[in-house]
C-alpha cells in the first residue's frame, strides 16, 4: 500500500509531506537558503504547508506563528514541528492569510511563499492547485498580502516574499515602496520558463 506521506530533506533536517500538501520546491528552498533569523525574532509564516520554513525559523527565533488555509497542511506542520522538537515555540493556526492573526499581534519577520502562477478557476479546485494558483494575473494573493502585511510588522520589521517573474515583480516592488517600505530583490533563481525572486521589504 502506497504511503500517504513523503519524506524530504533540507540540509540536515527531515520533513514529512502529506498527499494533499504542497511539496517544497525551488521557491521554498530559495527562501530557506536565504533565511536569516535572530534569537529575538517573532516570525509569522503564511501558507506554511508542511512547515519547513516555520521549523527552520523556530530553531533560532523567539517564537513562530504559522498559518495555512489547508487543514491537511496545518496537521502536517504540527507533526513536523513535533518531530523537530520545536513545538513549544510554535503556534500553528488554520485560516486564510492574516485572518487567524489578532489585530494587536506584531512580527519582526513575515514570510510568504505566495501562490504566484497565473491560473483559471478550473485550476484552483484541489488543495495542491490552490497552493500555486494566483488567479488570472498571478497576483490575487500577492496583492492581498501587500495591502495587509505592513500593519502586522513591528517597528523595524521586514518581509520576505517569494514570487515569479510571471506575476510582475516590478509591480510588487512599486506597491511595497508606495506603502513606505524599502523593497528590493534579495535573491533570485532561474527555473525553466520563469525567474523566481525573493523580495525583501523593510520598514
Amino acid at each position: 500500500m502506497k504511503s500517504s506521506r513523503k519524506k524530504i530533506f533540507f540540509n540536515d533536517h527531515a520533513f514529512y509531506v502529506s498527499r494533499d500538501v504542497y511539496e517544497p520546491a525551488e521557491d521554498t528552498f530559495l527562501l530557506a537558503e536565504n533565511l536569516s533569523i535572530d534569537e529575538n525574532d517573532v516570525v509569522l509564516d503564511l501558507g506554511t504547508a508542511c512547515g519547513i520554513l516555520e521549523i527552520l525559523a523556530a530553531k533560532k527565533a523567539k517564537m513562530v506563528v504559522a498559518t495555512d488555509l489547508n487543514p491537511h497542511a496545518v496537521n502536517c506542520a504540527k507533526i513536523n514541528a513535533k518531530l523537530s522538537r520545536v513545538e513549544d515555540k510554535m503556534d500553528i493556526r488554520l485560516g486564510d492569510l492574516f485572518q487567524p492573526i489578532k489585530q494587536d499581534e506584531r512580527f519582526s519577520l513575515i514570510l510568504f511563499n505566495a501562490p504566484y502562477l497565473p491560473s483559471s478557476r478550473d485550476e484552483e479546485k484541489t488543495w495542491i492547485e490552490r497552493a500555486w494558483a494566483g488567479g488570472p494575473t498571478g497576483r490575487q494573493l500577492i496583492d492581498r498580502f501587500i495591502s495587509e502585511a505592513p500593519r502586522y510588522l513591528s517597528e523595524n520589521g521586514r518581509i520576505l516574499l517569494v514570487q515569479s517573474s510571471l506575476s510582475n515583480i516590478n509591480e510588487t516592488l512599486q506597491k511595497l515602496t508606495e506603502l513606505g517600505l524599502k523593497a528590493r530583490i534579495f535573491a533570485e533563481k532561474k527555473v525553466m520558463f520563469e525567474t523566481i525572486a525573493l523580495i525583501e521589504a523593510r520598514r
